[in-house]
Formats: structure tokens, sequence, C-alpha cells
């Protein structure tokens, strides 16, 4: 059944034509995920179905029982809103026998939120989108509109509101860059691609290979236009003897194909390595404590970071996470311990939210402030070909930053990070608000960053991507390191904790839990030292990675001076492949290795 209806709608921001002349039809059962650079007008089209904006031309035409509940990028609270207070204002009991206030308190505490009374105000970000998530799940509507419902939520509520979504009987349009979340929840991918829109029935997934496949449709379909050209242009230039209907109709064809535009893909980010050169000691985090309301958020955490180590950083939200940040960066001091930072170490730091803008200056002078040069692995680059990079085109540079959509603005204030040249860096939820492209490109930067990545993230796709080495905070100040990026730091956990339930559970049916515990905490003991093998293991491989490294580089010389030589380039390819397969595993060896070392000297 059809709920609603897209019919021939432009819209039109400033001198930028987010939609036209498009239609969309919406029906039961739908759940939609929308995607496109940032820009383009995800968050403008949600605002419209919502009735929050206006078309220029066109309309929305929705069903009488198609009831409407948004979900903003940024919740509008009023100040001295409390969180029952909030929740519950506006919405209406269905029926007299439902208690609104009671149906609260239950989603509330699903979204493990405890304390009703507290002022809005005094809460952390991700508090406070689950707080407003709870408001638009209150007695749902059948149709959820959600815009970046992810952002600020730990993985833990990622999961839940996922599973929640998943089997929501409504209608769902939501814009969100989580990838795992797209493909798990949605149906239907609506890509805005310069001013039209894309349909897809499959999920996240699937939108990847039916894109390719259009973009290859559009191209062929291209290539054999130019192709009848080619024999019209002849035809033309041999001159018609009589101007009959079906000659002018061909020649009006002919016109039509030469006005047909070639298929242009999307322009994506251009990131290139700027970062600066790192000396021996970087970060020295020497026992550190922090305490904030009486609340033990860091214990006696003790870490020295590594050369070109990925570290990803997870915890339920208000944990502790970007206060560890915070530490690191000297914007807080800790309570005991200390943070020591190398002298050659330059940290870029992308926050959670966005910097603090002047509206009303103009893009390519933001840029200008941190430098109107940078150098790069291909030279000197200004701050407008910058700008460029990061697709804010020569019109874009000189609008106002008050122009910007929000994921403009952080793919500004990325840009502006970047532009320092770092070679630590340390990013707090980097992924919020950034679209996909985006994201996809700067995960690739980060894979060939000659530095330290520490990022605080919630997007289980990325922390797949990019982490070597997860710090899990675990309650109570407690901080625990994983090997492996975010997927792996789940199967640790889980095969860490059924043992315990396991144990527990017998112990249970025998009535001797106490027991039972000692017994799994003897299981598990494992006596830290170096066989003779590992010893020896551990005194030569640094050299064995420093040779496998000048083996590579020589190699790649030799490539460039064999590009021309096929057979020759297929063999070096291959053999540079093989060693770099080599080094993956001595490095992964060698965090191993040096991971047992530290733990037996503090035996």
């Amino acid at each position: 059944m059809n709920i609603l209806n897209i019919e021939n709608i432009t819209k039109v921001y400033g001198d930028k034509v987010l939609f036209e002349h498009v239609s969309l039809g919406i029906n039961e059962g739908d759940k939609i995920g929308i995607v496109g650079v940032n820009g383009t007008g995800k968050s403008t089209l949600l605002k419209m179905i919502a009735g929050l904006t206006e078309t220029d031309t066109g309309n929305i035409i929705k069903n009488n029982q198609a009831d409407i509940a948004y979900l903003a990028q940024d919740a509008d609270f009023e100040p001295g809103d409390t969180v029952l207070s909030y929740v519950c204002r506006g919405k209406i009991s269905p029926n007299p026998d439902w208690n609104l206030e009671a149906q609260a308190k239950t989603i509330l505490k699903k979204m493990h939120v405890e304390d009703m009374e507290a002022c809005i105000e005094t809460l952390s970000g991700g508090e406070k989108k689950r707080i407003a998530m709870a408001k638009v799940l209150l007695a749902p509507a059948k149709m959820l509109l959600l815009d970046e419902p992810t952002n600020h939520l730990d993985n833990g509520m990622i999961v839940w509101l996922e599973e929640y979504l998943a089997k929501y009987k409504g209608c769902l349009i939501m814009v969100t860059h989580d990838r795992y979340f797209l493909d798990r929840v949605v149906n239907k991918i609506v890509e805005i691609d310069r001013g039209k829109l894309y349909t897809y029935d499959t999920n996240y997934s699937g939108f990847l290979e039916l894109k390719q496949q259009r973009l290859e449709s559009e191209k062929a379909g291209y290539r054999k236009v130019q192709s009848i050209l080619r024999t019209e242009i002849e035809w033309v230039k041999r001159g018609a003897k009589a101007r009959s209907t079906k000659q002018k109709a061909r020649l009006e064809r002919f016109e039509e194909m030469q006005n047909m535009r070639e298929p242009v893909e999307n322009k994506s980010v251009e990131i290139q390595s700027m970062a600066s050169r790192m000396g021996k000691k970087s970060i020295e985090i020497n026992g550190i404590s922090k305490t904030y309301g009486g609340k033990n958020l860091i214990k006696d955490f003790t870490y020295y970071t590594v050369k070109n180590e990925r570290i990803g950083i997870v915890g339920e939200n208000g944990c502790g996470k970007t206060t560890l940040l915070k530490l690191i960066l000297g914007i807080e001091k800790p309570d005991k311990g200390s943070v020591t930072i190398g002298d050659t170490i330059r940290i870029g730091y992308f926050s959670q939210m966005a910097e603090n803008m002047d509206p009303n200056e103009k893009v390519i002078d933001s840029v200008k402030d941190i430098a109107e040069y940078i150098k790069t692995g291909s030279g000197m680059v200004s701050a407008s070909q910058m700008c460029e990079r990061f697709l804010f085109t020569p019109e874009i540079q000189y609008n106002p930053i008050g122009r910007l959509s929000g994921g403009e603005r952080r793919r500004l204030c990325l840009l502006k990070v970047l532009m320092t040249a770092p070679n630590v860096l340390v990013l707090d939820e980097p992924t919020n608000d950034l679209d996909i492209t985006t994201l996809a490109v700067f995960e690739d930067y980060l894979d060939s960053f000659a530095g330290i990545v520490i990022a605080v993230s919630h997007d289980r796709y990325f922390l797949d991507r990019i982490a070597d080495r997860i710090l899990a905070f675990e309650g109570n100040g407690k901080i625990v390191q994983y090997e492996g990026n975010y997927t792996e730091y789940m199967s640790k956990v889980l095969e860490k904790s059924m043992p315990l339930q396991e144990g527990i559970t017998k112990a249970a049916n025998s009535k001797n839990i106490e027991s039972c515990k000692d017994t799994w905490k003897n299981n598990r003991e494992k006596k830290l030292k170096f066989s003779y093998k590992e010893q020896r293991e551990f005194d030569t491989i640094d050299e064995e990675i420093a040779l496998l490294e000048e083996k590579i580089r020589e190699i790649e010389k030799e490539m460039e001076m064999a590009a021309s030589q096929y057979s020759k380039l297929q063999e070096l390819t291959e053999e540079k492949e093989a060693l770099e397969q080599e080094l993956e595993l001595k490095m992964e060896r060698w965090v191993y290795l040096n991971d047992l070392a530290e733990k037996i000297a503090r035996l």
C-alpha cells in the first residue's frame, strides 16, 4: 500500500540545485536508507517529508493515516527540560488505559537512561541522543524519519537500535553513514546524485553492486550513442537532397545525440599524506587516574604508543573515552600520573563536535588561517587546491561557512586538521556527519598515514577497517587492551565471558559458586615468560623488519625503472606482494612479543 508520494519536486538552496523534478513513491514496509555526498540534500529531503521545509515546486502527498515521527541530527531541547518532561511533551495517549508516563519510563530504561528527572543540559551528547530517540520511539508513528540516528550512541545502544528497527513494522526512512547499520536494517537504498534520485531495492552491500552496474550501463549507452553519432555526422556532411519529414526527424535525433552529456561519476575527496617526521619518543601515559563527581573514569592506566599503530577506543557513553583523549591532548589534567609528549610529536585533533567557526567567514579564508601552502607527497599545494581536493569548488570556497551543510562543515574541519601536517591523529567520533564516500577515502588515507592514529568511535565498520588494537573501557576506570580490530575484540570478549558464565551455571547447580569461580580463574591463568624460541625471535625481529622494509623500497625503485616492461613489472609486483605479506606477519609477531615483554616486565 502506498503511503507517501514525492511528485516532481524541485528544491534550490542558494545557487545549488538540490533536487530537479524528482519523484519517489514510498510504500508500507519500506525501510529506506538515503545516501549521497555531504551537501546533496539528504537532511533537506527528510525535512520536506516531515513538513518542516517546503519544496520550491512539486508536491509531497501522504496518506491520512501516515503519521510521522522525526528525529533531527541535533535535538531541540528547551532550557530547564528534564528527561521525562521532554520525552512526554506533545505526546497524546492513544487510548484512556495507556499510561504515557509509565510507557516513557519503560522506553527510557531500555535506552539505559535511569535518572528521569535529570536536567538535559547537564548530560553528554550520547545521553541526549538516546533521550531524543526515546521520544521518537514512544508510541511510534507509522513512519519514522531518522537523521543520523547512530551519532553519539555507543556500540551497545547501536546494536539495540539495529535490532529494534529491524523488527519495526512501520515505514522507516533514515540518513546514516553507518554501513553495517544500513546492511542490517534497510531493504531499499535511495541515492541522491546531482539533483536526481536513484532507487535500489536492496541493502547497502547490494546497492554498491547495483550502482556499479548502473554506471557501467550509462557509460555503455553513451559509447553506443557516440558510435551512432559518427555515422549520422557522415550523413549530415553529405547533405540531404530533399527535406522530407523523415529526414527532419533524423536531423532532430542527431541534434539530441550531439547534446547528450557523458555520464559523470561523483568526485571523491583526494587526501595525500601530509605528516611530519616523528622521533623515537611519542606519547607515554604513566599510571594516570581521573575521577568526576565521585565516579572513577580512569584508574591507574599506563600505555606507551608505538610508531604507526592504530588504536580504537570503545566503551559506553559517559565512561571516559573523550576524557582520555583530553588527558592526552593536555586539555584536562590527570588526578594522578602523567602524560608525556615527545618533542617531535604534532597532534591533529578532530573533535566530536565541529569547531566553533564564524558562519560569516569564507571557506577559503578559514583554510588560509592554517596555511597558504602545504607540502604534500606531490609537492607544494595551495589552500585553494586543497579545498578543491576536499570537494569545495571555487564557487563554494567563496561562500560563507554558514551556508555549508553539517557534513560539509565536518569535512572542512577535517581538512583544517590535516593541513597542520600532524604525525599523531586524535579522532573523537570522526565518522559523525561525514558521508560514506568521504569516509572510504579517509580510511584509505589512514592506511598510508605515516604516524599514530588514536580514534574513539562507535562505527563498527570504521574500527574494523582501521584499528589494529582496541582499548576497551570495562567499568570502574578499568581499561583493557585487545589485539585486532573491533570484530576480533568482540569475539575475544565473548570467549572471555563464556567460560565464566558456564562456570557460574555449574556452580549454581552444585551450590558452590565461589569454588567454580576460582576454578575458572585458575584455568585461565598462564605463566608469563619467553620460551627459548620467542626470546631469540624477540632479539632479532627489529632487524628482520628493517631488512624487509629495505627490500620493499628497492623493489619499488626497480618497478619505477621497469614501468614499460610488462613481464618484468609483473614479476616485481608479485615479489613485492610476497614481501609485504611476510612483513605483515612479522609486524603481528612484533606486536605480540613486545606486549608479552611489557607484561613480563610488570611482574
